[in-house]
């Protein structure tokens, strides 16, 4: 596993004492250099998101992932789900949509 998704999963696993956190390498459908780790989605659930609405979730994810963001780290997609909505989940996340190229193309 690369250095990055390692980083993230400590930092989601620690501070937010998540109990499922995945990190999904996503950078090859974006057209950049093999073994890049530029694109991630994070799935992670925690019970300090009991009662923190959508924003606010996204917001703690973020903020943890500040250093990330700053240094390389382009696009971030977030899944952050309480213990009871995880549970009720009946299959895998959806997939993210294509690259469409940049700029809209």
């Amino acid at each position: 596993m690369a250095t990055r998704v390692l980083r993230i999963r400590t930092l989601m696993q620690g501070p937010l004492s998540a109990s499922h956190v995945d990190i999904i390498n996503e950078s090859h459908m974006h057209g950049v250099p093999p073994d890049s780790e530029t694109h991630l989605k994070v799935v992670v659930v925690s019970p300090q998101f009991d009662g923190l609405s959508l924003l606010k979730r996204h917001q703690k994810v973020q903020e943890l992932l500040k250093e990330e963001l700053e240094s390389g780290l382009h696009a971030l997609s977030i899944i952050a789900k309480t213990e009871a909505e995880w549970a009720k989940m009946s299959g895998p996340v959806d997939p993210s949509p294509k690259c469409m190229g940049g700029f809209g193309k």
